[in-house]
């Protein structure tokens, strides 16, 4: 298992977790994902290593931005 984190900017409510939980699910190898506005923090957890690039393409598709922390 696998867990790699992010930082979301420009979430503020629960409808901006909720899309960036199902855009972000929808990368392949994804088991499990935290998310909070509060924080700003996605926690994805997988099998194997993700494609960064898919992952931040599915944040940019919820409407936000973000960036690999760990």
């Amino acid at each position: 298992m696998t867990t790699t984190e992010y930082r979301v900017t420009g979430m503020t409510c629960e409808h901006c977790e909720r899309s960036v939980r199902d855009e972000v699910g929808l990368v392949a190898g994804v088991d499990g994902i935290q998310v909070s506005a509060q924080t700003g923090k996605l926690v994805i957890d997988s099998t194997d290593v993700l494609d960064d690039a898919a992952v931040l393409a599915a944040v940019d598709e919820a409407g936000y931005s973000a960036a690999r922390i760990a």
